[in-house]
């Protein structure tokens, strides 16, 4: 009979799969953009919002620096995608910026990226799901009070989708991805072309007036101002390496398929980030992060909440009640809840990697049912969903612990990539690879230094607004990781088999069974103690009550049991001192003796009625684990409730088990 669990389990995730069918879950371009590229291009929806949100600190007046902050943010993008390129070609066998500074900088600077990757993926899951719920809440405002448990739903619905396979959430998500693409590039195209007939689009809030946070900004102030505001667009960098990290994932050529997609994935996020940015500042979009900040804001500023930019631009273009509006808002939610799926792909990768090298615990390397590493994605959930909570789903709050680890990555994968290059030079002859190891390591030295300078701006603009926890999280990782590494070491040190081990015997084995009432149980753990032929056999309880001591003393003589029965005294009423005690003074007289302990146990089917049984036993196990040179032994009694979970009877045709075919259940 198949439990309910099971039921549930198979309806979420289906089917689990064979390990030999790992090879029919690669990817195809067409379908690895959307798995690995959904977080950059999603990034186009809220990017040129961080930037105008920033500016209007100082005023609508600085809302016309937007474009060359966002022309910076343009070129990052190109350096950085040019550089993994780099990346990819290089290091084909996946583990992207962890693998690249691990081997040329060490394994210390190799953590740190690790470190770093690990709260950019929980951060893009939280901030794509929380930004995603905002644009829901543009088109369906009645939801503003249940933000954090819708945002806690969509975590939900992705980690199941997630579960199922790479292959399987990769066809899911490719009609949203591509169909935000499409709405994006055809809003930017009819909102251009409006512009050039002489109707540009308006947007709802170009009529209202902002009040200034800051006023009378000196020229170090505008730096200032400025510097923070492109730290902010930065944030159209998220997901830009995770290609490099799922390399393996792709089909046969694997190094080349992956560039490409890169390169598409470049190339459509610059294009609609520089289509959304210029739509904005054509129809004076204004956001604030505070709508009562907004002067000639209707309605309640305090329990009301502010259209996001692309919404804005959308109803300016098509309309504030067309369907081309409700479309784009549909693909862009969702688009922005699925981008966090390139951190449902990164993030268990990255974790099993380190797992292998014993750096993170080793279940985060076990594939599940359906050939995902299981663990390390509900791992993921488990954290992303920890800190929309604490953060009530707000993206402007959650938005500043973002940036940091991306650039901390970014950073030391280029400068390992230079060491990489001047190591292969040293190696290279010919004319022709050596001026292309000289223009890829240029490329990357470039790309070093850029996002270098952009994470100490990171650094500095966003350090009181919460990035600070970030700055405590990575190190407090990386002493973690070294942590596990340490006692995985010691561990197999200490097990490992040399020379100087000699395999020695044990003198003899007593065996001890414990007993706590005659009935089939004690019977059963009885005959198998016997049936293992130990040296001696003892039977002991414990007296806790005279009268059931007395009369389990009587049906032992009636039942005429082969082994003696010993009564231990407990004066205070304990049963796990005194047959520790006990056995302690029988270690004692006979040290290379071994004491085997039987434990009858009632096995059941109904989870509360584990509650009611067998937690002496469990108490009485974990204590004597600790006790050297004894063995505990439990001997388990189905009871009839445990028969609904019992496995099924398996029959097999002739040659199958040879053959090593799948089992038919009966």
């Amino acid at each position: 009979m198949v439990s309910p669990i099971d039921v549930a389990k198979r309806l979420v995730l289906g089917r689990p799969f064979r390990s030999d069918r790992l090879g029919e879950t690669l990817l195809s371009k067409r379908i690895a953009l959307p798995i690995f590229a959904s977080d950059p291009l999603s990034s186009v929806a809220y990017a040129t919002q961080e930037i105008l949100l920033i500016l209007t600190l100082a005023g609508v007046a600085y809302l016309r620096l937007s474009w060359w902050v966002a022309a910076a943010v343009m070129v990052l993008l190109a350096v950085v995608v040019l550089s993994y390129r780099q990346v990819v070609q290089a290091y084909p066998s996946g583990g992207g910026s962890y693998e690249v500074v691990a081997e040329n900088l060490g394994p210390t600077a190799g953590l740190v990226v690790a470190a770093a990757l690990m709260v950019d993926y929980v951060m893009t899951v939280a901030v794509s799901v929380a930004s995603g719920v905002d644009n829901i809440i543009s088109a369906i405002p009645a939801l503003n009070p249940y933000r954090v448990a819708v945002d806690l739903g969509m975590i939900a619905f992705l980690t199941a989708m997630n579960l199922r396979g790479v292959r399987e959430s990769g066809r899911t998500f490719a009609i949203p991805t591509y169909g935000f693409v499409v709405g994006v590039l055809t809003m930017t195209a009819v909102g251009l072309t409006q512009t050039m007939l002489g109707h540009a689009p308006v947007a709802e809030s170009a009529h209202y007036e902002i009040r200034p946070e800051q006023v009378g900004l000196s020229s170090a102030g505008v730096a200032f101002l400025l510097l923070r505001a492109f730290s902010s667009g930065c944030t159209a960098l998220t997901g830009a390496e995770a290609i490099s990290n799922g390399v393996p994932a792709f089909r046969k050529p694997k190094a080349l398929n992956a560039a490409r997609t890169m390169t598409a994935m470049g190339v459509l996020a610059i294009g609609m980030f520089a289509g959304v940015t210029a739509l904005a500042m054509i129809s004076h979009t204004r956001v604030v992060e505070n709508p009562c900040d907004l002067i000639g804001f209707p309605g309640d500023c305090r329990a009301g909440a502010q259209k996001t930019v692309i919404a804005q631009i959308a109803a300016a273009v098509f309309g504030g009640h067309s369907l081309a509006f409700y479309y784009l808002m549909v693909t862009t939610a969702l688009i922005l809840v699925l981008a966090a799926n390139t951190a449902y792909n990164g993030f268990p990768l990255l974790n099993s990697i380190l797992a292998q090298r014993r750096y993170m615990p080793r279940q985060l390397h076990t594939r599940g049912d359906r050939l995902a590493f299981s663990n390390g994605i509900l791992l993921l959930a488990l954290v992303a969903g920890g800190l929309i909570y604490a953060f009530d789903g707000s993206t402007s709050r959650l938005i500043q612990l973002y940036i940091v680890g991306v650039f901390t990555s970014f950073t030391l994968c280029q400068a390992g990539m230079v060491r990489h290059w001047n190591r292969e030079l040293r190696t290279s002859t010919g004319g022709l690879a050596r001026a292309r190891i000289h223009r890829a390591r240029f490329i990357n030295a470039f790309g070093s230094c850029f996002t270098g300078v952009v994470l100490i701006v990171v650094m500095i603009t966003k350090f009181t607004h919460g990035a600070y926890l970030v700055v405590v999280a990575i190190p407090l990782l990386v002493l973690l990781m070294y942590g596990i590494h340490r006692h995985y070491a010691s561990v197999r040190a200490e097990l490992t088999v040399d020379d100087e081990d000699f395999e020695t015997l044990p003198g003899r084995v007593h065996a001890i069974v414990l007993v706590s009432g005659w009935h089939k149980a004690t019977r059963r753990a009885v005959q198998f103690a016997r049936a293992t032929r130990p040296d001696t056999l003892t039977a002991i309880t414990v007296n806790v009550d005279e009268a059931d001591t007395r009369r389990l003393t009587q049906e032992w003589e009636d039942a005429r049991v082969a082994i003696p029965l010993k009564v231990i005294e407990s004066p205070y009423r304990e049963i796990t001192r005194p047959i520790i005690e006990y056995i302690k003074r029988a270690r004692r007289s006979r040290p290379r003796d071994v004491v085997a302990v039987y434990i009858p146990e009632y096995v059941v089917g109904r989870w509360w009625e584990n509650l009611l049984h067998n937690q002496s036993s469990l108490r009485l196990k974990a204590r004597l684990l600790f006790v050297p040179n004894v063995m505990v032994i439990s001997v388990p009694y189905q009871l009839r409730s445990s028969r609904s979970r019992a496995p099924e009877r398996v029959e097999h045709s002739p040659g199958e088990i040879r053959r090593g075919i799948a089992t038919r259940p009966h």
